[in-house]
């Protein structure tokens, strides 16, 4: 496998995901602690991404497998069909990145907490078996709910701990605040799976994939992914309130009518090709600012 066929089938553009949420760890710990590790941050971010990558490779074959057991021709449009890549092979690109990735983790890991372990442990499990076993969770209805919580919830956490491990204490203040905290991010990610299944509900029964909007149908599929979006909001309120958030960051909510243009535009046509973008634009238009304003506010009470 070339460089170039490792990059398609890794669809770096899709790890920001992993990213925002990692970032705005690293800053909450800065601000809130008082504690920042560039090296331990570095092999946090670079844990995450390769782990995300192996996820996205996976999902790469697995789309792969069953269009050929289908002699569908959509497979000549898939990265593994146009480049000819060997099953074989795309197959070990994911087993290396994720082992990889775990190595690194349990170097951190060992360097810093236990917690850490069953933090990072907890979210790479909820990836592997994301799509891994006889029932994937992305086939399931809480599909929305566990993304959520591994890229949102772990990876912020983690990235907080990796930084302020020795300072800390994991009481119900504290990881309610966390929670809160990692509700933007959460939510980005959890709204593109929702909109995802939404345009491909059809599809998916096709697959045996009865996710949420089978079980609830579209329209209050539709619903709970406008309210996503209000949490996102409503949280950072939160924060700002909680002092867990710099002040500065108040100014994200000027995102809000942007977002809920976006919004509205999906609720009215639910497209693949077309009105699909507006959730990926909408998970980066909200945590950028975010991360510029708590950096911002971070670095003015340092």
């Amino acid at each position: 496998m070339t460089v170039k066929q490792y990059i398609l089938l890794a669809q770096l553009e899709t790890t920001t995901t992993s990213i925002f949420p990692s970032l705005i760890g690293i800053l909450y710990a800065w601000y809130n602690y008082d504690s920042f590790r560039p090296l331990f941050s570095l092999l946090g971010i670079l844990t995450v991404v390769l782990f995300h990558i192996a996820v996205n490779i996976r999902d790469s074959y697995l789309d792969y497998y069953i269009a050929d057991n289908k002699n569908s021709e959509i497979t000549q449009e898939m990265v593994v069909g146009k480049e000819n890549i060997p099953l074989n092979n795309v197959r070990i690109a994911y087993i290396i990145s994720g082992a990889v990735a775990l190595v690194i983790g349990l170097f951190l890991a060992l360097q810093t907490s236990p917690i850490l372990f069953f933090i990072g442990f907890g979210g790479m499990l909820i990836g592997a078996l994301y799509t891994f076993g006889p029932v994937p969770i992305s086939s399931t209805p809480t599909g929305e709910f566990f993304v959520g919580l591994s890229m949102g919830f772990c990876i912020f956490t983690a990235m907080v701990y990796v930084n302020a491990f020795d300072v800390v204490q994991f009481d119900l203040v504290t990881i309610g605040q966390f929670i809160v905290a990692s509700v933007p991010t959460s939510i980005t990610v959890m709204a593109i799976l929702l909109a995802n299944n939404i345009c491909d509900l059809e599809e998916d029964i096709e697959d045996n994939r009865f996710t949420l909007p089978y079980h609830i149908g579209v329209d209050k599929a539709l619903t709970v992914y406008r309210y996503f979006y209000y949490a996102a909001y409503i949280s950072i309120i939160l924060s700002v309130i909680f002092g867990t958030f710099p002040r500065l960051v108040a100014l994200s909510l000027l995102t809000f009518p942007y977002v809920l243009k976006n919004i509205r535009i999906f609720m009215k046509e639910q497209d693949k090709q077309t009105t699909f973008m507006t959730s990926i634009i909408n998970s980066a238009v909200i945590p950028v600012p975010i991360i510029i304003t708590f950096f911002i506010g971070a670095w003015l009470n340092s």
